[in-house]
């Protein structure tokens, strides 16, 4: 008897050093649920519109995946894609791309299917839907003629012609490894129709999110919280016998929105919270002389935009006088986790080949260091009053406080405006601010795509229907300059990307001496994590964390924390 009880004790014990490990789980287990803090809250999940601040890059990358992705070193992967074939006839001008994906599921157990991409991209194209993205899919036989209403979405190069393969002609023969990189871009990722159709409200609410991502939304609480669970369908035949846990070990992500980056911090030295990735700013600096935190360069930068319908911002002048009495090494000491910006375009951002950095070859556009002389002779005596729109977080507030500063020392008048997630979605979507404070992100690794949505012809925004003029709209409020234009239409015509190049430097040398945005810093990501609990995390090119085979040790034990209200036992 004696011997019969130890076996069932060492098989017990066996169980659960198994689940701690992830690798099968007991019967009443789920797995672990982990206390993170992964960014600031983002008001809207739909990965096509969803692009003013850097957390929602940190989001969107757990929950969707898109055709091909981008990994830590800068190197395209496949990731929904399983297999690609390039078709060629020159003699008739033809070329053509059939991708077969990879078999899995949406969140709700339906199967992912070649429909839900081309539902996806013709979406974007739509000329009444605004997508920054769109001019990344203009290589599309008829794309551009459709965004701008010349040619009917019907006849888009693209179609489901199975259930796993779809096949893209294009209007001439492109770069098709640029075209591969591309489909990066969590712009570009598969919806469902029926769910995005169903709902006004899709991408706001969980009821309305299906997602094929490694996670999916189970839970949002607006100004609380954000619960992301495993999801189950995430390459899993559930009618296999297969280890619940064989692709995403962690069963659900907890990111605490009730307390901001300083509170978290808090959290995360008490043990409370295991990941960390917005640092509160007061204690940034100690963190980055402990040498423990992991810092990679992210594909956005901190930017002010104008808004050039405003009288007083009409003036070039003004807009670049603004951006010359900035010191950006002053800011980028008040942020810690940042590079001071002398051009828009990032350090991540690609030139003429891949890992071949833009910002290094095209060198400093704007000076890091303030010139307050030099902005006073360009104003010659003109000042006003202008509000400076922001998020209402400390970072975002820090540098406001800071630009306040200096621009009141030119003799402005500045108000600062702080807005929540919901209502900076929609101040910034109606053109409600004189200026206002976005994180402008690259979709794409590629330079084109960043510079071109300068030029209202590949802005992606929706068409000026409502005067029935059908017209263009810039994407800047008022913004359009012909020189630049021409410079975006001859990079879109040349194909060779190395080719390209000097066009957009030349592009974005144009975009600097105008000044419609003011680029600040080059956003800088930086985590830090409890490594003595957590093990697997990886990192993507994107600035997302991949957390699919996260471990966390003893998480049987650490269940009852202060933000997992609820067990993985349920």
């Amino acid at each position: 008897m004696k011997k019969l009880i130890s076996i069932l004790l060492l098989a017990a014990m066996l169980v659960t050093t198994l689940a701690g490990c992830g690798t099968t789980l007991a019967e009443d287990d789920k797995g672990a649920i982990i206390n993170v803090y992964i960014g600031s809250e983002i008001s809207d999940y739909d990965p096509a519109v969803a692009y003013t601040d850097d957390s929602a890059v940190k989001v969107l990358g757990l929950v969707y995946e898109g055709l091909t992705r981008i990994n830590a070193k800068g190197q395209v992967e496949k990731a929904l894609m399983k297999s690609y074939e390039i078709k060629e006839n020159p003699d008739k001008g033809e070329y053509s791309m059939i991708i077969t994906i990879k078999e899995t599921k949406w969140s709700d157990g339906r199967v992912v299917s070649a429909d839900d991409i081309v539902y996806a991209w013709k979406r974007i194209l739509d000329p009444e839907f605004t997508c920054a993205a769109a001019s990344l899919l203009f290589d599309i036989k008829n794309a551009r003629d459709i965004k701008f209403g010349d040619n009917s979405i019907d006849d888009l190069g693209i179609a489901a012609i199975d259930t796993d393969e779809i096949e893209i002609q294009f209007e001439e023969k492109p770069d098709y490894d640029l075209f591969l990189e591309n489909l990066a871009c969590l712009a570009l990722v598969p919806l469902r129709e029926d769910v995005v159709t169903r709902y006004d409200s899709f991408g706001t609410a969980v009821s309305t999110l299906c997602t094929n991502g490694p996670f999916a939304i189970k839970g949002i609480k607006a100004g609380e919280e954000l619960m992301l669970e495993r999801n189950l369908y995430y390459y899993r035949d559930t009618e296999a016998e297969e280890i619940l846990d064989k692709y995403v070990i962690p069963y659900r992500l907890l990111i605490n929105f009730a307390d901001d980056e300083e509170a978290n911090t808090t959290a995360f030295e008490n043990g409370d919270i295991f990941y960390l990735g917005e640092i509160g700013l007061s204690k940034r600096a100690s963190y980055d002389a402990s040498g423990d935190v992991t810092k990679t360069d992210l594909l956005s930068t901190h930017t002010y935009v104008f808004d050039t319908t405003n009288k007083l911002f009409s003036d070039a002048n003004v807009r670049k006088a603004l951006s010359m009495a900035l010191d950006r090494n002053e800011i980028v000491k008040l942020v810690t986790f940042a590079k001071p910006a002398t051009g828009l375009l990032p350090y991540s951002v690609y030139d003429k080949s891949v890992g071949d950095s833009f910002r290094t070859n095209g060198g400093d556009l704007i000076s890091a260091s303030a010139d307050v002389a030099g902005a006073k002779s360009l104003l010659n005596g003109k000042t006003g009053s202008f509000t400076l729109t922001h998020r209402d977080n400390a970072l975002e507030t820090t540098i406001a406080e800071y630009c306040k500063g200096v621009w009141e020392g030119l003799g402005f008048k500045v108000t600062l405006k702080a807005l929540d997630a919901a209502d900076f979605k929609e101040a910034y979507a109606e053109g409600d601010y004189d200026v206002i404070a976005i994180d402008y992100q690259c979709l794409s690794t590629d330079s084109f795509g960043a510079l071109s949505v300068f030029a209202p012809k590949f802005s992606g925004n929706a068409l000026d229907i409502q005067n029935d003029n059908y017209d263009a709209v810039p994407f800047i409020q008022g913004y359009e300059n012909e020189a630049l234009n021409e410079k975006i239409e001859a990079a879109y015509a040349e194909k060779d990307r190395a080719a390209r190049s000097t066009y957009l430097h030349e592009a974005e040398a144009i975009l600097m001496e105008d000044m419609p945005v003011i680029p600040l810093i080059f956003n800088v990501d930086a985590y830090v994590y409890d490594s003595e609990i957590l093990s697997g995390i990886k990192d993507t090119y994107y600035g997302y964390r991949n957390f699919n085979k996260v471990k966390m040790k003893g998480y049987l034990e650490r269940q009852t924390t202060t933000a997992a209200t609820t067990t993985a036992a349920e």
